[in-house]
């Protein structure tokens, strides 16, 4: 009986740990481009997966610099973005369509 409650507590988990690592998707627009530092500054609207219930104008690092030469200020793009200790990092971001 142990073994058959140890073997659906570790499903649960499993299944916990695969849905609930969805990131949402901010909308925002382009306003400063900084190559050299890695880092872009968004304006967008609320961002609820950041706790950011407000629209806000912010720099973000970049996890890959690449993406600063895929986008121009003025760009409308949707992306998405972490916490950590050394603040927001835009993960992945792509021209809005």
């Amino acid at each position: 009986m142990n073994r058959i409650i140890c073997i659906v507590a570790a499903l649960v988990l499993t299944v916990g740990v695969g849905t609930g690592a969805l990131a949402a998707s901010i909308s925002g627009e382009v306003k400063k481009i900084d190559e050299a530092a890695g880092k872009i500054t968004l304006k967008h609207g609320a961002a609820k997966s950041l706790g950011m219930d407000e629209p806000m104008t912010m720099v973000y690092r970049v996890k890959d610099p690449a993406m600063l030469k895929q986008v121009k200020v003025g760009d409308k793009v949707s992306f998405e973005a972490e916490e950590a200790a050394s603040g927001y990092t835009v993960t992945k971001m792509e021209r809005a369509k």
